[in-house]
């Protein structure tokens, strides 16, 4: 079996996909999505990608592994995660409603587009409140608005940058301890979960930005929740990120392109090991 990774950067999870590739006695590609190129009607793929029976998406860019996913589909190969997952998990606002239609809690949230609907958004959310693009990661972006002054001073930087970013995702900020929970679901059924902790002086608990990562136990509300968020994404390699709200668990964002190169060492579990032997039994001709 041939199993491609797709990437734009090689960090320690692609590395880690490739050595559980071997190890499951597969076929590892790497392709940079750099070099790709391909005719949309009619032609071939590159030489690399031909005779591929499944590719794993690890874009770091979100654009670049939005669209060749949606190249790569149509020229009939497999994906993991699809380009509708990676549509959806990429954009904040259409997995909130997603969740929200499959019965799934998630914080408070509201939508506006200019700056006095959202300042009213923001008022019914209630301060202190968090303000994300719809379109990000890694943290980037988010602001904690603790007054309407803030927002004020917020809002109008943001009508200076590029149309994305007028798209005013307004949260509520949940009262939690100061941790999340990230947990690992592969074809429908979690295989590990971390607490990700807040570094020092820091409200977001992304390891990106310095958060620590402890093995976190699956409870069957973790279970429940993050299958049904995979669901609702359409996922087959997904991180989702929950919180300890007052009145139990709410999710609030899935992610498409997961890394997970702190959680190995903190739960035990061979997390890409796992990943591509279940793909290797869905996608084997």
């Amino acid at each position: 079996m041939r199993i491609c990774i797709f990437f734009d950067r090689i960090r320690a999870e692609e590395k880690a996909l490739y050595d559980a590739i071997v190890r499951a006695g597969a076929d590892p590609v790497m392709y940079d999505s750099k070099d790709f190129y391909a005719s949309i009607n009619g032609g071939t793929l590159p030489p690399q990608l031909r005779d591929v029976d499944v590719v794993i998406q690890r874009c770091v860019s979100h654009y670049r592994a939005l669209h060749s996913s949606m190249v790569l589909e149509h020229k009939g190969l497999k994906v993991v995660n699809s380009y509708r997952c990676l549509d959806t998990c990429g954009n904040k606002l259409l997995t909130s409603i997603l969740l929200s239609e499959a019965g799934v809690p998630t914080p408070k949230t509201y939508v506006a587009f200019t700056k006095e609907p959202a300042l009213k958004a923001l008022d019914e959310v209630g301060y202190p409140a968090v303000l994300k693009p719809v379109v990000g990661s890694w943290g980037r972006l988010l602001a904690l608005v603790k007054d309407p002054r803030a927002a004020e001073t917020i809002i109008e930087h943001r009508e200076h940058l590029p149309p994305l970013y007028q798209v005013y995702y307004v949260q509520e900020y949940v009262k939690r301890p100061p941790r999340d929970i990230r947990s690992f679901v592969v074809d429908g059924e979690v295989i590990a979960a971390i607490h990700r902790y807040s570094a020092p002086n820091e409200w977001r608990t992304n390891t990106a930005l310095g958060g620590r990562a402890e093995r976190c136990e699956v409870t069957p509300e973790i279970e429940e929740l993050s299958v049904k968020a995979a669901e609702a994404v359409g996922g087959f390699f997904l991180g989702v990120d929950l919180m300890e709200g007052p009145e139990g668990l709410l999710v609030h964002e899935v992610n498409a392109v997961v890394e997970f190169r702190n959680s190995v060492p903190a739960t035990g579990v061979d997390i890409p090991g796992i990943a591509v032997k279940r793909m290797i039994q869905a996608y084997k001709r």
